[in-house]
């Protein structure tokens, strides 16, 4: 479980494929501190690490062939910056939303429009798959826990301060980039009790 609070980008130093798998490793500045089998998001993606070389400060984690297809962390190229967080403990200030590290699915930037020193961004993802936000809801994009503004069928805006656009690899996100989702689990799980009870429903209808 993680908050959606960025400590740092983390960059990545190698890709190697392993038939369906992907291996990356990344370096950031608490990579000596880590140790194999801890969990970490990266992008927003929940992933073990399998290897740790204090030395060199890097760190290895694995990305199954389900990962690569429902997430962007099959686009990362070497030298790309990734967000990444350690998972939460019972003793820290929930300063972001609930984050499961599941990605849903990805989004596109369709603007990015600077407003004032802060920055507006647009993104358009796929409504067939029935995930929804609210205005004033939260969602984690690329693993970073954001309000929503303009909440629309298929899209949504969010907007970024000055620290979170440094601290994270927002300053990398450009009109066409792809980006990893996660929609609030609480409102995902009050979407799908009431699918049930008007499913129920529609078959107590049909049953009359």
């Amino acid at each position: 479980m993680f908050s959606g609070i960025v400590e740092e980008t983390a960059s990545v130093v190698r890709l190697v494929s392993d038939k369906g798998n992907l291996h990356i490793s990344l370096s950031c500045s608490f990579a000596d501190q880590l140790k194999v089998d801890q969990s970490l998001s990266h992008n927003g993606v929940c992933l073990t690490v399998v290897e740790v070389n204090k030395e060199k400060k890097y760190y290895t984690v694995t990305a199954i062939t389900e990962t690569l297809e429902k997430s962007n962390l099959g686009l990362l190229k070497e030298g790309d910056k990734v967000n990444v967080e350690r998972s939460m403990t019972i003793d820290k200030l929930l300063d972001g939303h609930l984050v499961q590290g599941h990605v849903d699915q990805t989004a596109k930037c369709t603007s990015v429009r600077e407003a004032d020193g802060s920055w507006y961004y647009s993104f358009e993802y796929d409504p067939s798959r029935g995930n929804i936000t609210v205005e004033k809801g939260s969602v984690s994009v690329n693993g970073v826990s954001l309000t929503v503004v303009n909440s629309r069928k298929g899209g949504f805006d969010v907007a970024i301060i000055p620290f979170t656009w440094e601290v994270t690899n927002f300053h990398c996100i450009k009109e066409g980039t792809v980006v990893n989702l996660e929609f609030d689990v609480i409102g995902k799980y009050i979407q799908k009790i009431v699918q049930l009870q008007f499913e129920s429903w529609m078959n107590e209808q049909k049953g009359k």
